[in-house]
């Protein structure tokens, strides 16, 4: 696949920051969208020109979590290579790892086809890559995770690209309040652009201040950043019988302290997400889609287009939470 457009997702920057343990080199790069070039003699959905957003959930489609809907948590490794095996890329005689079976910081990717979708050539590739992640992820956990119905009311914390797609998916639910959080202005301008009924400053009174918006609570609390002291402020400010959503990945070897009596006596919820719960084959056409037909909107969310030399200035970026959504864009 000639690699048109991939976004820069915090991910990458758990994964560069060791967060997320992978072996090295690694070629980094999870959000992306392209053209298929040249095709396998196995391969019979796609042909070369189609337009594709390639996807980390890589499924058999044969194994226990694939035939029960569950395509995101497929166990199998028949589509993937071990990790530390770089059988397919190398570089002179030293293997390469590849991020998530992609390795999207790249001009071009050789992907296992069971990793794409085709998508209609109307959609701009760069739109297209918040799809392959951030979008599905925030969307699905609405949508899918947490099924959120018209009426209920949400809240999510953090309004980067996953959060303001979160707040995207429950508009499209049909949420009737919307709260963002977030500590910075910025962000929740933009949040209220695209669905939020309501902003609150990130502080130490979050909870409490939510819980006064909404008259006690809110129905789905969704953390979007993956900081376990933020996630236990969600169960806080959900209603009685309210859900948590861990959508946010939260780095390998801290833990979430969870207020054991409001689980138990106010039947609260704490749920993980996982790539949105998306079946991507389905759900990426859709919400292709819903961008097309103008409910979703993406162009808002894309805060710099860059070139793959400036990747480190994004990341940096994201550090400082002055950027939604930051697009390496190739020349296709």
């Amino acid at each position: 696949v000639r690699t048109a457009a991939c976004g820069v997702c915090h991910s990458d920057l758990h994964l560069l920051e060791g967060h997320i343990p992978t072996p090295v080199p690694c070629v980094l790069g999870h959000e992306p969208a392209g053209v298929v070039e040249v095709v396998g003699s196995d391969v019979r959905d796609f042909k070369a020109g189609d337009h594709v957003i390639a996807c980390l959930s890589v499924f058999c489609g044969s194994c226990e979590m694939c035939t029960s809907g569950r395509p995101y948590m497929c166990s199998a490794d028949t589509c993937r290579r071990q990790p530390g095996d770089g059988s397919r890329l190398r570089l002179g005689q030293e293997a390469l790892e590849v991020m998530a079976d992609l390795g999207a910081f790249a001009e071009q990717m050789l992907v296992h086809e069971n990793a794409l979708v085709k998508v209609r050539d109307e959609i701009p590739l760069d739109r297209a890559a918040l799809i392959g992640c951030g979008v599905t992820t925030g969307l699905g956990a609405v949508l899918n995770t947490a099924q959120v119905r018209p009426g209920d009311t949400v809240s999510v914390t953090g309004c980067g690209g996953v959060g303001l797609s979160a707040i995207q998916g429950a508009r499209i639910a049909g949420a009737s309040r919307i709260v963002a959080i977030d500590n910075q202005e910025w962000k929740l301008e933009l949040a209220q652009k695209l669905g939020a009924t309501d902003a609150v400053i990130s502080d130490g009174d979050t909870a409490r201040n939510v819980k006064a918006l909404t008259s006690g609570g809110v129905d789905y609390a969704f953390e979007c950043i993956g900081i376990p002291e933020l996630i236990t402020q969600c169960i806080r400010m959900t209603r009685d019988c309210g859900t948590t959503v861990m959508v946010g990945v939260v780095p390998r070897g801290l833990n979430v302290e969870v207020p054991g009596i409001n689980m138990t006596l106010q039947e609260k919820k704490l749920i993980g997400s996982i790539m949105g719960s998306a079946r991507f084959r389905t759900d990426m056409p859709y919400f292709v889609d819903l961008y097309l037909n103008g409910s979703l909107l993406l162009d808002e969310m894309i805060s710099a287009r860059i070139p793959l030399e400036d990747v480190n200035s994004a990341f940096d970026e994201m550090r400082k939470g002055s950027v939604a959504r930051s697009v390496i864009t190739f020349d296709v």
